[in-house]
């Protein structure tokens, strides 16, 4: 009883308040927290991208010469037009749509990434108090099949901005308040990534569940954009705008002026003069481009590499073919030119990085996606993507903890190794067994989500699942020539009750949509600090009174050893419980989800929940060894308590515990694929590296590459995966995830 009560209190405070509501202070507070914040995160992601360095392409965008695409001119107002690289001017334009509603649109890399970048930034600039926060997503992690579109922007905007968890600040209902406000407005860059049937249900829903009233502003591929108009209807008070051709003379001169003054700025001048004599020339047709300009820039304007060889009508024909040229030329580059400013920076080694990105577009490509999202990188493996295999694997991974666990009490008692390991084969299978089915069962609930809305009702049938399973189990190894049904049952009940603690306080056994937050912060330390003494105080008394009244209830008389026993599970629990709701609770109001920081804190609330997890399945066991040992009146019965099988039920208790987290899926996978030289062991390391290199982008806890362009090259180009590695020593001045 005190183990379920415990449990049930964890998942109690696990959900989500059902009552209360955020006051109009509230989100007038949460919404000047987020304007800053959402102004600080496009701007440091713009400065890692170069766009204001030294200049904003002079790109104009105007409304798509399509007809049937935007809706009727009297409801979208006059013609939009203006330069994405004056603030003000875009801002105003902007500001002018009657419902504030646009749809931008162009071919693939004209742009629409940094308009929707730019938009956020000149609205944020010179915002008046009573206007919506623009707040930039990106769409490729919406599924309409799954959820609504106020739940995705719900889940998504509390992911990015976890500064909003803070109910004492904000209240439960913040996010929800200020999108039915109309106090947030969505900038959703990406319709076109998602798949054809995911598009034009996403256009769909926008269409028809998305507040009218409510601002919003979509990028797609013109192409993609028209299809889907065409099966489902525009945007309702949405203007459609597309860019104009750059000018290649006013590309060169910002060329120019992103290269240091000197020998290296001249080089640009032959390159100017081959697009004067030949203005529709394969060099001219590149630089109306945004990305082409942006590669080039990247290739030429820091480094040795001369322009003016893209001239050279034998080696670039077309302007495909200097495409391509750049992309191959982009990685050695960057990598080239880290090394020059700090040698002890180039650790991947230019050809190791090349390959291990490689690597990476390759992946995102079978999965059919643009996120790197470190919490998916376990379906990339069969071995961890298969249900069966993955519940195996666990199951092993309970063995060699187990095998570790045990390994200590062969010096003890002067025991083989063989013998504790025949103890395990016929004690401790059962515990195996039950895990396997638990895992197979909830995979099983999970696809139907009914798990997720009915979390009470799956942690029992797949609790019982197991306890059934392990009973069986137990059976065939005590009695193998006889069915017992005492043995059944008792098994079963013991499995079922121990696990059903564990669900209940740590989640299904299940890899999970997304990562856990969990940061430690002395934000509100007096009032945690106040919780978290009166959580341990009650739990310590709970823990006491209860193993107490079950002894009254079965005539036994308790002792002294019994109370601290108690007192001491109590206490345990407690902590735990609190350390858990502290590195939840909020962070700092600077703080934003990052693909690193998402990481640590999924692996902090892991740590935890392991910790509760072994305690909690190990209780009825540990408990009736005391009821059993409290005639003994020493502390050394007591110790004796914890032999060898406890520490295996705390070992499946521990696996049992990490499985519902991002972080041990993570970690099986990034190992394998370490071990494979597929990727390196410092995965999060090498990644924080490539954004700040520019090849990779970061929206939220997700990497992007810098253009689907890019990593379709990589995915499509030849590769030699490196041989597998050892593992590095550790570095002191960085630490990897």
């Amino acid at each position: 009883m005190i183990g379920l009560f415990s449990a049930m209190t964890v998942w109690a405070w696990r959900r989500d308040p059902r009552c209360g509501q955020s006051s109009s202070a509230h989100l007038t507070d949460a919404l000047d927290v987020m304007a800053r914040l959402v102004h600080r995160q496009w701007q440091d992601e713009a400065s890692r991208r170069q766009v204001f360095d030294p200049l904003p392409l002079p790109v104009s965008w105007a409304d798509l010469p399509l007809p049937d695409v935007s809706d009727h001119r009297q409801l979208i107002g006059d013609p939009f037009a203006c330069r994405a690289d004056v603030p003000g001017e875009l801002a105003a334009a902007f500001r002018t749509l009657p419902r504030r509603r646009l749809v931008v649109v162009g071919d693939a890399g004209t742009g629409k990434t940094t308009f929707a970048m730019l938009l956020t930034l000149a609205l944020l600039g010179d915002r008046a108090a009573d206007e919506p926060v623009p707040v930039l997503l990106s769409l490729s992690s919406f599924d309409p099949s799954r959820e609504s579109v106020q739940a995705w922007l719900r889940r998504r905007i509390a992911a990015d901005y976890p500064v909003l968890a803070d109910r004492d600040a904000y209240g439960p209902t913040v996010v929800k308040d200020l999108l039915l406000e109309g106090r947030i407005m969505p900038v959703l860059d990406g319709l076109d990534e998602l798949p054809t049937a995911g598009r034009l249900a996403a256009l769909a829903a926008f269409n028809e569940h998305f507040p009218s009233g409510a601002s919003v502003v979509l990028t797609c591929r013109t192409t993609e954009y028209v299809t889907a108009v065409e099966e489902v209807g525009v945007l309702p008070g949405a203007a459609v705008i597309a860019p104009a051709s750059l000018q290649p003379t006013e590309v060169l001169a910002v060329l120019r002026l992103a290269t240091p003054p000197g020998r290296r700025q001249e080089r640009w001048t032959a390159l100017a003069e081959h697009v004067h004599a030949t203005p529709d020339g394969p060099v001219a047709q590149s630089l109306t481009n945004p990305l082409m300009v942006a590669l080039a820039r990247a290739v030429y304007a820091d480094a040795s590499g001369d322009p003016a060889e893209l001239a050279d009508p034998h080696r670039f024909p077309t302007a495909v073919a200097i495409e391509h040229h750049l992309l191959d030329e982009l990685l050695p580059t960057l990598y080239a030119r880290e090394r020059r400013r700090d040698p002890s920076a180039g650790r991947w080694g230019q050809d190791g990085a090349h390959r291990y990105l490689t690597y990476l577009a390759r992946g995102l490509c079978r999965q059919g996606t643009h996120d790197l999202a470190w919490w998916h990188l376990y379906r990339w493996l069969h071995l961890l993507a298969r249900p069966w295999a993955r519940s195996l694997l666990w199951g092993g991974s309970a063995c060699v903890l187990y095998i570790s666990a045990i390994a200590p009490w062969t010096v003890v008692f002067d025991a083989s190794l063989w013998t504790f390991f025949k103890a395990f084969v016929w004690l401790d299978l059962p515990w195996v067994v039950a895990l396997i089915v638990m895992q197979l069962v909830a995979v099983r609930l999970s696809a139907g989500l009914w798990s997720r809305d009915h979390a009470i009702s799956a942690a029992i049938v797949i609790s019982a699942c197991g306890g059934l399973a392990g009973g069986a189990a137990s059976v065939w190894v005590y009695f193998p020539e006889l069915f017992r049904w005492d043995v059944f049952l008792s098994g079963a009940v013991w499995l079922g009750f121990s696990s059903l603690m564990v669900l209940l306080g740590t989640g299904l056994p299940t890899p999970p949509r997304a990562p856990s937050r969990g940061t430690f912060t002395l934000t509100n330390w007096p009032r945690r600090l106040r919780r978290t003494a009166v959580t341990v105080v009650v739990g310590a008394i709970l823990g006491g009174v209860g193993l107490t009244l079950f002894l009254l209830a079965v005539d036994e008389r308790p002792s002294w050893e019994v109370w601290l026993y108690g007192l001491g599970v109590g206490t345990g629990l407690g902590l735990g419980q609190s350390a858990l709701q502290w590195v939840r609770g909020a962070a700092s109001s600077d703080d934003l989800t990052t693909p690193v920081n998402s990481v640590r804190g999924d692996r902090l609330v892991t740590v935890i929940n392991a910790a509760i997890g072994s305690l909690l399945f190990s209780l009825p066991r540990t408990a009736l060894d005391v009821v059993e040992h409290q005639e003994a009146r020493t502390v050394t019965s007591l110790l004796e308590i914890f032999d060898s099988h406890a520490l295996s039920v705390c070992a499946f208790g521990v696996v049992l515990a990490v499985i519902p987290h991002a972080w041990s899926h993570y970690t099986a996978a990034r190992c394998l694929m370490a071990v494979r030289g597929r990727l390196p062991w410092r995965l999060q390391a090498f990644l924080a590296d490539a954004h700040r290199l520019g090849v990779l982008r970061q929206v939220g806890p997700v990497y992007q590459f810098r253009h689907a362009r890019l990593r379709d090259r990589l995915a499509a180009g030849p590769t030699r995966l490196p041989g597998p590695r050892v593992a590095p020593r550790a570095d002191p001045s960085r630490r990897g995830t």
